[in-house]
């Protein structure tokens, strides 16, 4: 099949700056005439050009609504680009963990690796034709694209002209796994669709004691119940948790992915998650039904994760930490040691007290995964996380759901793996108490003010870092709404040299620290398609024993209440 290269005039427009999250808006944006082919020329120019010619790219995503479009310009403009090949998950589905997974370790039948991908998600925003799209590069570490490189996109789509497309090219069946085979200018193009799940599914194993796994979920005592919220995580839970492990498939929840996730929020957090919710026992309603021992829900593209217990919500923060402390003994990948931890700036300090008390390399860095995958580049950090429900280790590039869901049944098995058979399994809230016990707790919690007027926003932060230069005035105000609240003793502005390459980040968020160990923090967020988002971070350490199994709510009463 022969293709000629058009070349489309075309006019620059003012879109939100990609960061390490790409560029997310309402369809209707993204459907508007050349919109999405700017970004994608925009993205071709920023590359080397060895980055491109003969390179082989990976296009897929999380299969919301607008994908399969997508899919189909991105090969016709990579083709008309001189790319050789384009890898696509079938029907277009791959987890952003997985793409990293198969830029990483995926090799052709030619003996191809991937240069980069792009990836079509909007994350953990909602899909449908008046909801969410969104795209973002990933390099050929399997990482989101650097800050340098995202800038010089961002200038791109300002003043391109015209963009290269083989628009006759014929439409390529995404659906069947096959190869298709091209001629152009510049030579063979072709298109391979591979099974979504076969490379992700085999890295799971080269890192997880899936034999171990297996027997606990053979327990007739554990119970287990995951919840894909009609995301991509659908595509790779019949094959690990079921066809792998052996979970009945009554354990799987909303695991057909769906263009608009079943007109539901797919945010794995105990708002949005209704159902899994209710079935681990944390609704309103009682059912009399008995829960599960363990739950787990994944977002939109399947990098964020929330773990559940029978009637217990494992915070994020929390979740990293004791995944971090257990790795050693109870996650193969892990047996010769952990290299470092980082956690983001926002997230609690739970490990923080982990990596002091088993003398860890300890990094705290900005949001945004790049932060990481700069420090695990260099050797330096083997586990990570953010309060945001992401968590990952050095195995790819990116946060990775189903790995963090992995991390927790092997805790679980590694635990229980001398009393299968005996009275009572070691739970998700035994493990998360004893944690307590040993390296105390970090009472945390999050408001997210959404959709604000982005001019306000930055207002609000400015009079924040005024603030800042005054604690006496802070301490009035504070005393003045709580007389029980403990003394700010600092104020910044989070500031971040990466130990790596020596960039500086500024303007990470404002953080107020209190004399007992209290933080509260402002950011604001880039992670929605319109507006502005200000996120309140409050967070209280406790170590008397006595005290660490209070309610939240009641814990952070002092820094919550007016």
């Amino acid at each position: 099949m022969v293709f000629e290269v058009m070349k489309v005039p075309t006019t620059p427009f003012e879109g939100q700056k990609p960061g390490t999250s790409g560029l997310r808006k309402k369809v209707k944006v993204f459907v508007q005439p050349h919109y999405l082919q700017n970004f994608v020329q925009a993205t071709f120019n920023a590359l080397t050009p060895e980055k491109v010619k003969g390179a082989t790219l990976v296009v897929s995503g999380d299969g919301r609504y607008f994908s399969k479009d997508a899919v189909q310009i991105i090969i016709k403009m990579s083709a008309a680009n001189g790319v050789r090949r384009v890898w696509v998950g079938q029907n277009g589905l791959l987890s952003t963990p997985a793409v990293s997974a198969v830029i990483r370790e995926r090799v052709g039948a030619d003996g191809s690796k991937a240069t980069g991908a792009f990836i079509l998600t909007a994350s953990h925003n909602p899909g449908g034709p008046n909801e969410d799209f969104g795209i973002k590069y990933n390099m050929e570490n399997g990482g989101p694209a650097p800050e340098a490189l995202t800038d010089k996109i961002f200038e791109n789509t300002k003043t391109i002209k015209e963009y290269l497309i083989a628009d006759e090219l014929q439409e390529v069946d995404i659906s069947t796994i096959g190869v298709t085979n091209f001629s152009g200018p510049d030579g063979p193009f072709d298109v391979e669709v591979f099974d979504s799940a076969s490379d992700y599914v085999k890295l799971m194993k080269s890192i997880f004691d899936f034999e171990l796994i297996r027997k606990l979920l053979s327990s007739p005592k554990f119970t287990f119940c995951y919840d894909a919220l009609h995301g991509v995580a659908g595509a790779y839970a019949n094959r690990i948790f079921v066809e792998e492990l052996g979970a009945q498939q009554s354990s799987l929840l909303n695991c057909t992915p769906k263009e608009d996730f079943g007109g539901g929020h797919p945010d794995p957090n105990l708002t949005y998650a209704k159902e899994l919710v209710e079935r681990m026992g944390l609704g309103k309603s009682n059912s009399g039904v008995e829960p599960p021992e363990f739950g787990a829900a994944a977002d939109g593209d399947a990098d964020r994760n929330m773990i559940l217990g029978k009637r217990f919500f494992v915070t994020p923060s929390d979740s990293v930490a004791i995944i971090a402390a257990n790795a050693v003994g109870a996650i193969p990948y892990f047996s010769s040691g952990l290299k470092g931890v980082a956690r983001s700036m926002p997230t609690s300090a739970a490990l923080d007290v982990v990596a002091k008390s088993l003398n860890l390399k300890f990094f705290e860095v900005p949001t945004g995964w790049k932060f990481f995958g700069n420090l695990m580049d260099a050797g330096q950090c083997s586990i990570c996380g953010e309060e945001s429900f992401g968590t990952g280790s050095d195995h790819i590039r990116e946060k990775d759901g189903i790995w963090a869901v992995l991390a927790w049944l092997s805790i679980l098995a590694y635990k229980n793996k001398d009393n299968i058979n005996g009275d009572k399994l070691v739970t998700v809230e035994d493990i998360v108490r004893q944690h307590w016990a040993t390296y105390g707790r970090h009472y945390y919690t999050r408001y997210d003010y959404e959709n604000v007027d982005a001019g306000g926003a930055k207002d609000l932060m400015a009079n924040m870092v005024k603030m800042m230069s005054s604690l006496d005035e802070v301490n009035t105000i504070v005393k003045g709404a709580r007389s029980d609240v403990s003394k700010v003793v600092n104020a910044d502005e989070f500031e971040y040299k990466d130990p790596v390459d020596g960039s500086v980040s500024k303007h990470q968020g404002i953080r107020f620290l209190f004399e007992d160990g209290s933080r509260l923090v402002f950011r604001l967020s880039g992670t929605g398609s319109e507006g502005a988002t200000i996120r309140l971070y409050i967070e209280q350490y406790e170590k008397d024993p006595s005290k660490i199994g209070r309610d939240s709510q009641e814990a952070l009463a002092p820094l919550v209440s007016p």
